[in-house]
């Protein structure tokens, strides 16, 4: 299976690279293209191939050319998807494991023959080195990953159409501060995947004001006949620019300085906090100085206590009474004797029975083990 396999994969390759006449491809330029997509073949082998795809399929050369060039013939249509190149196949291989941590379930489902498609064509390339590199390459989520919150597959089929033609919306979605179903009519102007949640961007009613609809609350949408009101002004990389999704104190930057444990610092000077970062080293100490222009924004602060004993935040001030007030109450609850059930009890002990290693004795964590 594995040449014919490949010869196959390599020939369904090659037919995407010839365009259409009146364009053209020399030989040369479609074996540099053929190795790049990771295909081991000389010219001789292409040359090969090119005569007997030539023979069967409507694919024509300028021998008035040295060297030759390849075309589709004018109206001939070999009906191949783009997406079978290898490295196509590679990127969608790929992007599932990404995927996964951030769309719901039921756009996945939407996705699963594509990615199923992916990986059946790398499976079936034993000759080609994309294939083993999907084989040793994984993506993963920085930090806890939570899981996509569900979406019901129909809302997702009704919001992006809205979206895609313009279209009005009915809904009835879940506010989460009435704890109330509500019906109105939207009028989409983007939509923004963030983190484990899928938010639609837009207009109710008669409104003018943009707000963020989470899909995952849409419990019932209906696409409408009637066209939405466009949003002329509307940027969505401005919109999320502007702090739309962190939860801004101020729509300034301040300069946060704090200073960092040296495994944080490692990790802050491969990954920098912003453009603007200086780090500088704290006399008679292994920790140093961090200097930062950043937001002041709850999603910054929610990272900083993320980092819990290993940063120490000398400014802005609003942010050290906040840690303050946070620890404070911290404090408190844990003071206090809270009564366990049952079940709660026994997790307790399970716990203290289980091995832990003592910090001290554990293995010095590397930059990239620090959150």
């Amino acid at each position: 299976m594995s040449e014919s396999m490949d010869l196959l994969l390599r020939s369904i390759t090659l037919l995407q690279l010839i365009p259409h006449w009146p364009k053209s491809i020399s030989t040369p330029d479609l074996l540099d293209k053929l190795k790049a997509e990771g295909f081991q073949i000389n010219l001789r082998s292409l040359q090969r191939d090119l005569r007997d795809l030539s023979s069967r399929l409507s694919i024509v050369s300028d021998e008035d050319t040295r060297p030759y060039r390849w075309s589709i013939r004018e109206g001939a249509d070999h009906g191949l998807p783009a997406q079978d190149t290898p490295s196509s196949a590679l990127a969608l291989y790929l992007a599932e494991n990404h995927l996964n941590h951030l769309l719901p379930q039921s756009v996945l489902d939407l996705l699963r023959p594509q990615f199923r498609n992916a990986r059946n064509q790398l499976n079936g390339m034993q000759h080609n080195h994309l294939a083993h590199w999907a084989r040793r390459v994984r993506s993963m989520p920085n930090g806890k990953a939570l899981l996509p919150a569900e979406l019901q597959p129909h809302v997702w089929t009704q919001v992006s159409s809205a979206l895609l033609e313009r279209r009005q919306l009915q809904v009835d979605y879940l506010s989460r501060s009435q704890g109330a179903s509500k019906r109105f009519r939207l009028h989409p102007a983007g939509l923004v995947s963030r983190h484990s949640i899928s938010y639609l961007i837009g207009t109710v009613n008669d409104y003018d004001d943009l707000r963020q609809f989470a899909l995952h609350r849409v419990q019932c949408a209906e696409l409408l006949d009637e066209p939405a009101r466009e949003h002329e002004d509307f940027d969505i990389d401005r919109y999320i620019e502007g702090g739309a999704f962190a939860w801004r104190q101020s729509p300034l930057e301040v300069e946060l300085i704090a200073d960092v444990h040296p495994q944080l610092a490692w990790l802050l000077g491969e990954t920098p906090l912003s453009h603007t970062q200086n780090l500088e080293p704290l006399p008679g100490s292994d920790w140093q100085r961090l200097r930062a222009r950043v937001p002041l924004d709850q999603e910054t602060l929610w990272w900083i206590f993320g980092l819990n004993d290993q940063i120490r935040v000398h400014a802005p001030q609003v942010w050290v009474e906040e840690i303050s007030r946070k620890l404070e109450s911290l404090r408190k609850m844990y003071a206090e004797t809270v009564e366990c059930d049952t079940d709660c009890r026994q997790a307790v002990e399970d716990s203290a029975h289980a091995p832990v290693k003592d910090r001290e004795d554990a293995e010095p964590q590397t930059a990239e083990e620090v959150p």
